[in-house]
């Protein structure tokens, strides 16, 4: 397996992302709130077949580094697929679904409580 900065691998995802039309991709650094990653790759597809695409890329490419996630969740359905890498957890939302979750304001309105 090669070892890789998770800043790197998130780059790396959002290339992937990038590779199959994904879109609205946004990293969050969950470090600070969470010490379940350190970072949240959110992005969006049209319907489920592209959601699916993106999600098959991502794991494509990182069998390639032998890279392998310790779970993967909703394949099935393709409206909401997350692939957990450890450190870095991958959303893919299809356009409809992620708006009605809004990760990203609930993980960037978070505050640490001390």
């Amino acid at each position: 397996m090669i070892i890789i900065i998770p800043e790197e691998f998130v780059e790396k995802i959002k290339g992937w992302i990038e590779d199959k039309n994904g879109f609205d991709i946004e990293i969050i650094n969950i470090t600070e709130m969470s010490s379940v990653a350190n970072y949240f790759v959110i992005a969006s597809g049209n319907s489920e077949r592209q959601v699916k695409a993106i999600a098959d890329n991502i794991e494509y490419e990182t069998k390639k580094l032998e890279i392998f996630p310790k779970g993967i969740e909703g394949q099935r359905e393709g409206r909401w697929i997350l692939l957990d890498y450890y450190d870095v957890i991958v959303h893919i939302f299809h356009a409809d679904e992620r708006g009605f979750y809004n990760l990203e304001k609930l993980w960037k309105s978070s505050t640490i409580t001390k």
